[in-house]
């Protein structure tokens, strides 16, 4: 076990080399750890305090890189750009075709795509030319509200 530090320091080398491969940021922490094991080995302790270091400080990097990564960038659905179908509630349409039918179905132009559109329960029936804004989307349906009052339109002269 006299040259164990050797076996470290390889194994440290292929753990940072792989980490190039994987996307967990796991195996550098590990890479790290065996360096140091490999120092401890060099510095001529035994094999105990080598895998001691290893195990020590592998964990405790791994542990204190995802609590700071965690703090640090942004993680799932809170920061995240909406695109398609997940962006459209909120967003204002035209009513193009008025309702019709038991269900006061309407087509709804949005961003330049018509939608099969429903008035939301207790609304009442869309009427051509009308601003609605998107409540809801269900398949490729949308629902609506008619909108009460629009915002200043910023391309008209005043």
């Amino acid at each position: 076990m006299e040259y164990a530090w050797i076996f470290w320091l390889v194994l440290g080398i292929v753990l940072i080399v792989a980490e190039i491969f994987t996307f967990g940021f796991v195996l550098f922490w590990f890479g790290i750890g065996a360096l140091l094991a490999a120092l401890v080995g060099f510095l001529g302790f035994g094999f105990v305090a080598q895998f001691l270091v290893f195990a020590t400080v592998s964990i405790l990097l791994t542990v204190l890189s995802r609590t700071i990564f965690s703090s640090l960038l942004p993680s799932g659905q809170e920061n995240a750009i909406l695109t398609g179908v997940d962006a459209l509630p909120g967003k204002i349409g035209t009513v193009t075709s008025p309702s019709k039918g038991a269900l006061n179905e309407a087509a709804v132009r949005v961003y330049g795509s018509v939608w099969t559109a429903f008035p939301e329960e207790g609304e009442e029936a869309l009427e051509e030319g009308e601003k609605v804004v998107v409540t809801r989307v269900e398949g490729a349906s949308i629902y609506v509200r008619k909108v009460k009052k629009l915002p200043p339109d910023w391309r008209q002269s005043s």
